[in-house]
């Protein structure tokens, strides 16, 4: 289940829990896609609380849908991850050494305000 908290326009900012389903990934690509549209640099703020499973009905579809933005990383900005589980920041981690020309911070519950401070207006952290 996923809602998009409050951000500037250059800012997608959304909160996922427990199960990431098909909807999630459709109202995020959405997002994603008309974001950019409008702006450029792309800023998010992830965070996610008790995941526990990726519904895969469809995901053949949502990988298709993002693949064409492999060509528009450079236009992402800030990306902050801010997640209670371990496993979660590792990954996001790893995802963050693969993609060198993003900034691309992961933070701890607790550092939630310093994680969107900085993904908003680029200071804190």
């Amino acid at each position: 289940m996923h809602h998009f908290l409050h951000a500037p326009d250059d800012v997608i900012a959304v909160a996922i829990e427990d199960r990431i389903t098909a909807a999630d990934l459709d109202a995020l690509m959405d997002r994603l896609e008309a974001c950019l549209a409008r702006h450029d640099p792309v800023h998010m703020y992830v965070e996610t609380r008790s995941i526990g499973s990726l519904e895969l009905a469809g995901f053949g579809a949502h990988l298709a849908r993002a693949m064409p933005l492999m060509g528009q990383l450079r236009r992402f900005g800030r990306v902050a991850v801010v997640a209670d589980q371990a496993w979660m920041r590792a990954g996001s981690r790893a995802e963050s050494a693969m993609l060198p020309f993003v900034r691309y911070r992961v933070f701890t519950p607790e550092r939630q305000a310093e994680a969107l401070a900085w993904v908003t207006s680029g200071t804190g952290a």
